[in-house]
C-alpha cells in the first residue's frame, strides 16, 4: 500500500509540474509558484478541517521547515522549467529530493530489506541518466540543470521535515508548510525585482498545480502510515518520470538512448521496491 500510494503521490506531482512548466512559459516563474502554493495550502486547509487534528508546537515547526525547502525548491523548478529543457530539470531535481529524505530515514531507523536497497541504489543513477544530455549534442539555451539540483535540495528538506510532524496534528502541518512556501516565493520575487502577483487568465490557471500538489503531499502523507520514509521518499521523487513522459508525448521533446535507459531502470527500481 505505502508503494502504491507513493506512485500516486510521484503521478500528482510529475503532472503539477508539467503544467506548471508550461505555465511558467507564459507568465513569470514567481507568479506560477506563489498560485500553486498559496492554492495548495487553501485545498490543505479544507481537508485538515474534514480531517480534524490541531497544530501543535512541534507540528509547525516542522511546517515551517518544509514550507521553507518547499518555497525554494518550487522557485528554482519553475525557473528552471520556464528556461530549460523539461526533460532535464524535473529529473536532476529528483535525484536530491530523494536522497535527502532517504538519508533522514536511513539515520532516524529505517531498515530497508536488501531488495528494497537494490531499488534505491538503481534509482540514483535512473534519475541521472533520464536527465543526462547526449555528448555533443546541439543544445541551445540553459539547460535548468543548476537549478533543478537547488530544486531537488529544496524539495528534498521539504519532504524530510513534513514526514517528521507528529500524526495528531492531521494536514495542518502541511497546509502551514504550503503558506510558508508561499511567503517564500514572495520574498525571493521581491529580492529579485520580480513580479509575482497574478495579473491574468493564465495565472488562474496555476491554481490546478496547487491542487495536485496538495493532494500529492496528502497521498505521501498516508504512505508514510503504511511503511518506511526511505521507501515513500523515493518512490515519491520519482515523479520526473511522470513530467518527462509528458513533455515527451505532448510537447514533443526528444528521447535519446541514455535517457530512456533512465525511464527503463525507473521502473525496475520501483518494482524491486514493491517487492520487497
Amino acid at each position: 500500500m505505502a508503494v502504491l500510494l507513493a506512485l500516486l503521490s510521484a503521478l500528482a506531482y510529475g503532472t503539477s509540474d508539467f503544467i506548471g512548466g508550461v505555465i511558467s512559459s507564459r507568465i513569470p516563474p514567481w507568479t506560477a509558484a506563489f498560485c500553486s502554493e498559496i492554492t495548495g495550502c487553501a485545498a490543505l486547509v479544507l481537508l485538515a478541517l474534514v480531517d480534524g487534528g490541531s497544530l501543535s508546537l512541534e507540528g509547525a515547526a516542522w511546517g515551517v521547515l518544509s514550507g521553507v525547502g518547499s518555497g525554494i525548491g518550487l522557485t528554482f523548478l519553475y525557473r528552471g522549467l520556464s528556461s530549460g529543457r523539461m526533460g532535464v530539470v524535473a529529473p536532476a531535481s529528483g535525484v536530491l529530493a530523494a536522497l535527502v529524505p532517504a538519508a533522514v530515514g536511513v539515520l532516524t531507523g529505517d531498515r530497508p530489506s536488501e531488495l528494497v536497497w537494490t531499488g534505491i541504489v538503481l534509482a540514483v543513477p535512473a534519475t541521472f541518466l533520464v536527465a543526462r544530455e547526449p555528448s555533443g549534442s546541439a543544445t541551445t539555451g540553459p539547460s535548468g540543470l543548476a537549478e533543478g539540483i537547488l530544486a531537488g535540495c529544496g524539495f528534498g528538506v521539504g519532504f524530510a521535515a513534513i514526514a517528521k510532524a507528529p500524526d495528531a496534528d492531521g494536514f495542518w502541518p502541511v497546509a502551514l508548510s504550503l503558506l510558508v512556501g508561499a511567503a517564500v516565493v514572495v520574498v525571493g520575487a521581491v529580492a529579485a525585482r520580480a513580479d509575482w502577483v497574478p495579473r491574468n487568465a493564465t495565472a488562474a490557471l496555476s491554481t490546478s498545480t496547487g491542487v495536485l500538489a496538495a493532494a500529492a503531499l496528502a497521498l505521501f502523507l498516508a504512505s508514510l502510515d503504511h511503511g518506511m520514509l526511505t521507501v515513500s521518499a523515493v518512490i515519491a521523487a520519482l515523479y520526473p518520470a511522470a513530467t518527462v513522459l509528458l513533455a515527451i508525448t505532448v510537447l514533443r521533446e526528444h528521447v535519446h538512448r541514455a535517457q530512456a535507459i533512465g525511464l527503463g531502470l525507473c521502473a525496475i527500481a520501483v518494482t524491486l521496491v514493491a517487492a520487497g
